[in-house]
Formats: structure tokens, C-alpha cells, sequence
């Protein structure tokens, strides 16, 4: 059931990166397009030229969770190859300046912290792909903590911010813009916020208790 946010009493929260902060597209579109390549070339996969928007639906899953559902009949051995090259690829592309943030989001990072608020970054991602993007864009200056499914060996992001939600201050707010922010957030009892820019297939936020339109937007509530 949706909640009204007390916006007035939130001190904690807790952002998604890809789809949420960052235009992650620009750089996972290139890298899966690499990915499947590798597998054509081995007649794992049938030549297929992949649109954007089909790409955009695996932006929200962890790199174990993406394959095992993609490709399910592949072996181990090539799933962990194949989401080895994707991530070698949004690395690749990250440092020749490829990577995007949302028009506004660092600034609206910076207007939160100095507000007080205490922001914790979590995200379906690696460790390397997360440190790539602290170092980048300086992700440690506004961030107490930044925390990535892979640290938790790839477990649910409801159960990662489980295991972390007691070193933090109530109220609590999650904003992303797919299901599993919100089912993190609606599982462990916090309030949510729905990003309707980012990446979430039709109906996926309905359950969220907002929805922003902008990043920008959470200056205009918090």
C-alpha cells in the first residue's frame, strides 16, 4: 500500500545509480552489443541488431542475475565471460569520457549533503564499476557509504539494504526507477521514490509512494 512521505522527517537516503543518477545507457548499450557479438561469433546466439530500449530492460538486474535470466541455456564459464566483457567494455568507454550523469544530479547531490542528509549510494553493480565511477565524478563527496551487490555476493538489493538500514537514521527514503528500489524499499519498511525518467517498463513504479520526473526534483521535497 502507498504511504504519503513525510519529507519534513527524512534524514536517510538511499539513491540507485544506474537509471537513477547516471545515463547508464551510453555505456551499457555499446558494452552488451559487444557482449552478444562474442557469442554470435561462437554460434552461441542468432545475429540480432538490439535496440536501446530492448538492451535498457537488463539495467536494474545484477550482472549473475542478468545472465542466468538472458541466457539461461549458456554454461557458467561463458555467462561470467560474457559479463566479464561487458564490464571491461562500460570501463573501456567510462574512461574515454562515454559515461553520463543526469543533467543536475551532482548538483542535487550536493544540495542534499549539505542539507544534511545522510546519502548512501546502492546498486545491482560491481565493485570495479562502482570504484570506476567514485573515482570519475567524486562519488565519495557526497556519499557516506557507497555499497554494491557484489560486496554482498550478488544477493537480492531487499536483502543488502536489510543488512545495512540499522547503521542509518529514520526516516528513511530509497529512490530509483525500477522494481527491484521499489521492492527494496516497500520489503524493509522505508519509503519510496519511483524515477519515471530512468529505466522501469510500464507499471513497474506503481507501487512507489512518489514519483519524480527529474532528478532535480527531490530538491523541490527534500
Amino acid at each position: 500500500m502507498k504511504k504519503e512521505i513525510p519529507f519534513d522527517r527524512i534524514r536517510t537516503i538511499f539513491l540507485d545509480y544506474d537509471g537513477t543518477l547516471h545515463n547508464s545507457i551510453k555505456i551499457y548499450g555499446p558494452a552488451f552489443r559487444k557482449s552478444y557479438a562474442y557469442l554470435v561469433d561462437r554460434g552461441l546466439a542468432g545475429a540480432k541488431d538490439w535496440s536501446d530500449k530492448e538492451i535498457s530492460y537488463w539495467l536494474g538486474f545484477s550482472p549473475p542475475q542478468m545472465w542466468a535470466s538472458f541466457m539461461p541455456h549458456l554454461d557458467e564459464d561463458t555467462r561470467r565471460k560474457c559479463s566479464a566483457i561487458v564490464g571491461e567494455e562500460m570501463r573501456s568507454l567510462t574512461e574515454k569520457g562515454q559515461a553520463q550523469l543526469y543533467d543536475g544530479a551532482l548538483e542535487t547531490l550536493k544540495y542534499l549533503r549539505d542539507k544534511g542528509y545522510q546519502l548512501v549510494f546502492i546498486s545491482n553493480c560491481k565493485t570495479a564499476y562502482k570504484n570506476t565511477h567514485t573515482e570519475l565524478f567524486n562519488l565519495g563527496d557526497y556519499f557516506r557509504e557507497l555499497v554494491c551487490s557484489e560486496e554482498y555476493d550478488f544477493i537480492p538489493k531487499y536483502e543488502v539494504l536489510k543488512a545495512i538500514k540499522q547503521n542509518y537514521q529514520e526516516e528513511m527514503v530509497i529512490v530509483g526507477d525500477r522494481l527491484q528500489d521499489i521492492e527494496a524499499g516497500s520489503k524493509n519498511g522505508i519509503y519510496t521514490i519511483g524515477c519515471s525518467y530512468g529505466f522501469a517498463l510500464e507499471g513497474e513504479l506503481e507501487e512507489a509512494d512518489f514519483i519524480i520526473d527529474d532528478i532535480n526534483d527531490l530538491k523541490k521535497y527534500l
